[in-house]
């Protein structure tokens, strides 16, 4: 197997205390990003250098967003540990404007339709590179796979 095709992702979990009931617009957008990437990721642990495929546990404790990821077979590769704060701000933006975007298809012109969602898309390639920034040194992962897992970690901010 090449370096590349270790270098991924092939399970994702979203470890969660409490269940949580989300619109059909949240969990659509949950199914589409876990879809897309499993069928295409760039994910590589670099402290220490470690190959894959990895096993990915997200979930959120005290505060700090946690990635647990594990080899293949299940066993423990390394726990990278975020402080929430800097994504707050960004994720609740992101909710208030995808809120108003799934508003907004309902009833919207089409130019302001897609004047929403290139906003949407803004905020969230921004906290994409917020994410690629906070894993720098400790894993390297592609934009894409940046994106997807930005959406996951928005998915995990919902409270009940």
């Amino acid at each position: 197997m090449t370096t590349a095709a270790k270098d991924r992702i092939t399970h994702v979990e979203l470890r969660e205390k409490h269940v949580v009931r989300r619109s059909p617009e949240v969990e659509h957008e949950r199914a589409v990003a876990l879809f897309d990437l499993m069928e295409e990721n760039r994910f590589a642990l670099t402290d220490p250098p470690t190959p894959g495929p990895y096993r990915l546990y997200l979930s959120v404790e005290e505060n700090r967003l946690v990635f647990d990821v594990r080899a293949e077979e299940d066993s423990e590769l390394a726990r990278i540990i975020l402080p929430l704060s800097p994504f707050r701000t960004i994720v609740r933006d992101y909710f208030m404007i995808c809120d108003s975007y799934y508003k907004a298809i309902k009833s919207a012109s089409p130019s302001q339709i897609e004047a929403i969602d290139m906003g949407r898309r803004g905020l969230h390639n921004e906290g994409s590179e917020l994410l690629r920034e906070r894993l720098s040194g400790k894993a390297e992962l592609d934009l894409n796979t940046s994106r997807r897992l930005f959406t996951l970690i928005c998915v995990l901010h919902i409270r009940g």
